[in-house]
């Protein structure tokens, strides 16, 4: 039995995801650092175990009623946990925000600005005192009543439309129209209601176009289809909706990602005619504070709005003192070029993490354990210093604070170090290392150590000469200013500088448009699928090829099962009960719903005649169950699957099972299952191939596999442009486009531009130094000593 004043977390017999009943001591009130090759079972650690833990404790003390509201994870996989105090998590969420959420709204620095309006704004003569909610777009009080609060309204036209007027209705003029079916029944019902279907487009009167494409009524007419000879068609009442209509409708309503991105073709966005953009009504836009409206101040970088908040009286100075002083952390996190009204979206999950990361720091709290995931992701080495500032903070204020981190910075600032591996999947799962920093350099299986102490030899090969230049600009767009840059083509160029310097706006205007550009392949983080029946095997292809050899084995020729049956989609072959989920929601009186394996499949998602069906012994189930790296050995005489297979384990996901389902994929995971989907393509002509922070969330020992493969492709004829802070791959480089010098308005120009050493020579620049460093003594990935 512990004593209650132990001062180490104990974690005894943990077997989450890979984790082979793990047991290891962790100090409280340390900042403690959790390394690993990608997939090694760092997160299963630290995240799937002790944070799961910690937050079912915690509900185990909330009245059941207020559970339903929260969401929860299950019990981990753990024998005990001892000495483990309440935990804050401080993920890189997967899930898309919302365009209503901002920096202000994340930080509650929104919040702090509408209560210094509302009650220390100057308002017109005779104007009454608003709420705070009036100042505040998400509100009905607040929100611009043309706009809703959005700030820009979505219109189309008839060029959008109909882009071919040559066509008739009947020949598909109207390309805002759905396929199939419905689209076929608007085309008669406009027939049924008089109108030429089989007139060119043009050639109709202009009223008739205006009425077809924009009109809000929504006529019923008796339709009487054209009967085909093999099936009667009795006739119906059908409605007629406007192309317009089921445009904006589409785009507002439906649920499909692709149905809406079509929808989004056939319509422009333009600020909205009555706020003009600034999303909040006339009488909240009339009250300013030292001379502008909140929707001036909103705008503003954080670093300018601080230095705009001082203003006389007693009530403004109590308001604009706590705004400055929420507003220190956000800046001491290097994200002072961000303004309030930058819509989350728009923000990187690093620059995210950072800005949650900055509230807590306000927070007050003690004497519970913050689990980071990768703070430094997105974050240049100069930012590094005071990200370690930040975390000692709140060490300092007692707490503890687990990190799972991959750079090095971080790992070398860490007061104890626990290392996960060695290596991936079910070859990982181990604690190799738990204690000082300085003693992982005994550890010989250590892919860290490797990394930490002492850096591989650089890969020597011979200078590439350019095969031409790819021009961009001149570009005027955020804070890119008259910027014209060159990118070498056949050359891997990487494009370097602080967060905010204007990076990812610049490759962000690199499209086929452009000459030289050929085939583009842009590879961002984006999730791969937004629902559990979306996974690794769908999304490349490789699930296709599989359910054909299992269609062509001989008892499924004999049962009559075509390929069909063999998907979880559809009815047929999958389970009923579950609709081939593998998992049931319980609905439990006054708890929250929880999940549960199905309890006629157990999980495996098809009905008991398809797993019947057997190829090599095993069933269609147990082959998504499959790792990539067993699946390999499997599949080996499947060319088909072996190629897919193959480009999957060159980059390094070995470790990832068949029917992952794409929500437990991170953000890097799901750019190597697109650059490996790309990959296994057969490649013919040029293609030009851009990567936004592709080693964010990798071990230094994938990164080295992954530049190994881009650099492969720069060899076979394409080009590659990366946006990357991380040192190994900036100096791996042929060429460096260099943006800065600081960030938001302090950047947003080309500092340098030339091979990695004439970069780090380059006085101006913020990443020389870290180049420099590195080049010359040999050091690690972002630039500090080895």
């Amino acid at each position: 039995m512990h004593s209650p004043h132990d001062p180490y977390v104990r974690v005894r017999g943990a077997r989450e995801h890979n984790l082979q009943g793990v047991d290891v001591d962790i100090p409280r009130d340390e900042l403690v650092v959790f390394t690993g090759v990608s997939g090694s079972g760092k997160s299963s650690l630290a995240f799937g175990t002790i944070y799961a833990e910690a937050q079912r404790r915690y509900f185990e003390s909330v009245a059941p009623y207020a559970r339903r509201l929260i969401h929860q994870a299950g019990a981990p996989k753990v024998g005990e946990i001892t000495g483990l105090p309440p935990a804050v998590s401080l993920q890189q969420r997967r899930s898309t925000p919302t365009s209503r959420s901002s920096v202000g709204t994340v930080t509650n620095l929104s919040n702090s600005l509408r209560m210094l309006f509302s009650r220390a704004g100057d308002y017109p003569l005779g104007a009454g005192r608003l709420d705070s909610d009036a100042f505040s777009p998400n509100t009905a009080a607040g929100a611009c009543p043309e706009c809703h609060g959005l700030g820009q309204v979505h219109r189309t036209t008839q060029e959008l439309l109909v882009p071919d007027p040559a066509l008739s209705i009947r020949e598909g003029a109207i390309a805002a129209w759905p396929g199939a079916w419905q689209g076929k029944n608007l085309r008669d019902v406009l027939d049924a209601l008089g109108y030429d279907v089989d007139r060119p487009w043009r050639e109709l009167p202009a009223a008739e176009r205006e009425w077809i494409l924009f009109t809000d009524e929504q006529p019923v007419v008796t339709v009487h289809p054209v009967r085909d000879a093999d099936r009667i068609q009795r006739p119906y009442q059908g409605t007629y909706m406007s192309a317009r209509r089921y445009v904006l409708k589409t785009f507002a309503d439906s649920r499909s990602t692709a149905l809406r991105a079509r929808a989004e073709r056939f319509l422009e966005s333009a600020p909205c005619p009555v706020c003009g953009g600034r999303r909040l009504r006339a009488e909240a836009l009339a009250v300013t504070f030292a001379g502008r409206t909140i929707a001036e101040l909103a705008a503003l970088p954080v670093a300018e709005l601080a230095d705009s908040l001082d203003a006389p009286g007693e009530t403004a100075r109590v308001l604009t003192d706590d705004l400055k002083s929420r507003i220190v952390p956000v800046l001491e996190l290097g994200l002072g070029y961000l303004s309030l009204d930058r819509a989350t979206p728009t923000l990187s999950a690093g620059e995210l993490q950072r800005l949650r990361l900055a509230t807590q720091l306000r927070s007050g709290l003690f004497g519970v354990v913050y689990v980071l995931d990768e703070p430094s992701a997105g974050l240049h080495p100069a930012d590094t210093e005071a990200l370690l500032t930040v975390l000692a903070r709140l060490k300092a204020a007692g707490n503890s604070v687990f990190v799972v981190e991959h750079h090095l910075d971080v790992v070398r600032g860490a007061d104890w170090l626990v290392d996960v591996g060695p290596h991936a999947g079910e070859h990982g799962g181990r604690v190799l290392h738990s204690g000082p920093v300085a003693e992982l350099a005994g550890v010989a299986e250590s892919a860290t150590a490797r990394f930490l102490f002492g850096r591989p030899p650089a890969v020597v090969r011979e200078p590439r000469v350019p095969r031409g230049q790819l021009k961009v600009g001149p570009l005027h767009r955020h804070n890119l200013r008259g910027v014209t840059a060159e990118f070498p083509l056949g050359l891997f160029t990487a494009v370097t500088g602080v967060s905010g310097s204007g990076k990812s706006t610049l490759i962000g205007e690199v499209t086929e448009d452009l000459a030289g550009v050929g085939r583009l392949v842009s590879v961002d983080q984006k999730p791969i699928g937004r629902t559990p029946r979306s996974n690794l095997a769908t999304y490349t292809g490789l699930f296709d090829v599989v359910r054909k050899v299992f269609a062509a084995t001989d008892e499924a020729k004999r049962r009559g099962y075509g390929v069909g049956r063999f998907s979880f989609n559809v009815a047929g072959g999958r389970c009923e009960t579950c609709q081939g989920e593998g998992f049931v929601s319980v609905e439990l009186l006054f708890l929250p719903s929880t999940y549960a394996p199905c309890p006629d499949c157990g999980g495996a998602r098809y009905n008991p005649e398809t797993l019947e069906v057997t190829y090599r012994g095993r069933n269609i189930a147990q082959v998504l169950d499959l790792t990539v790296e067993a699946a390999a050995g499997f599949f080996a005489d499947t060319p088909a699957v072996a190629r897919s297979l193959s480009t999957l384990l060159d980059m390094g996901l070995g470790y990832l099972r068949l029917g992952q389902p794409a929500t437990e994929l991170s953000g890097g995971e799901a750019q190597r299952i697109k650059l490996a989907g790309e990959l296994q393509r057969i490649r013919r002509g040029h293609t030009l191939y851009l990567l936004d922070e592709p080693t964010t969330g990798l071990h230094p020992a994938d990164v080295e596999v992954l530049m190994s493969r881009l650099h492969g492709l720069v060899d076979a004829g394409h080009t590659v442009v990366v946006v990357e802070h991380d040192m190994a791959v900036v100096a791996d480089a042929d060429w460096v486009i260099d943006l800065g010098p600081g960030g938001g308005d302090a950047g947003g120009r080309i500092v340098a531009a030339g091979t990695p050493a004439e970069v780090a020579r380059t006085t101006e620049s913020r990443t020389a130094g870290y180049l420099a460093a590195f080049l010359a003594n040999g050091r690690s990935g972002d630039g500090t000593s080895a």
